[in-house]
């Protein structure tokens, strides 16, 4: 069946089977490898994107379901000329990236995080990051991460 979606700023097409999840979709038809198949039942956040700008479990998803929707990956997060966001420095300067499993769905989150409430407490940033596992950092550099993205002069995508 045919798919259509707006995929990182840009009209995508593909033909996909009816069962097909979007993280399947995304990876295999579109090439982006940066979502993460981790458990396969949208509990540890890895498959994460944006859809119509909501944060979305990938792997929960027929890709049919997408049909039409805005969707952002963590290929789409940088800015223009590849200039990261504030969050992706952030998780850069404070060591919360490690293996790279987690990290994108981390980055994601925190962005839909940071869009809703610009100004979070450590508990709003826990809450918000509540469904997406780590297993290296042991998350405090990740909450630090996005405590310092808010701080930063340019703010988050």
């Amino acid at each position: 069946m045919k798919l259509e979606i707006r995929l990182n700023g840009k009209k995508q097409r593909a033909k996909v089977a009816p069962g097909k999840r979007l993280l399947d979709t995304l990876r295999e038809d579109f090439g982006l490898t940066g979502t993460k198949e981790g458990c396969g039942e949208g509990e540890c956040g890895a498959c994460s994107v944006l859809m119509e700008g909501r944060l979305t479990n990938s792997c929960l998803v027929p890709a049919l379901q997408a049909d039409g929707a805005v969707i952002t990956t963590i290929e789409g997060v940088a800015g223009a000329e590849d200039k990261l966001s504030a969050v992706q420095n952030a998780f850069i300067e404070c060591g919360g990236t490690q293996c790279g499993i987690c990290t994108p769905g981390m980055i994601l989150a925190s962005m839909s995080l940071v869009a809703e409430n610009p100004h979070p407490s450590e508990t709003d940033i826990r809450t918000a990051l509540a469904g997406n596992l780590c297993r290296c950092t042991g998350y405090m550099r990740i909450f630090e991460a996005v405590a310092r993205a808010c701080r930063a002069e340019v703010p988050a995508r």
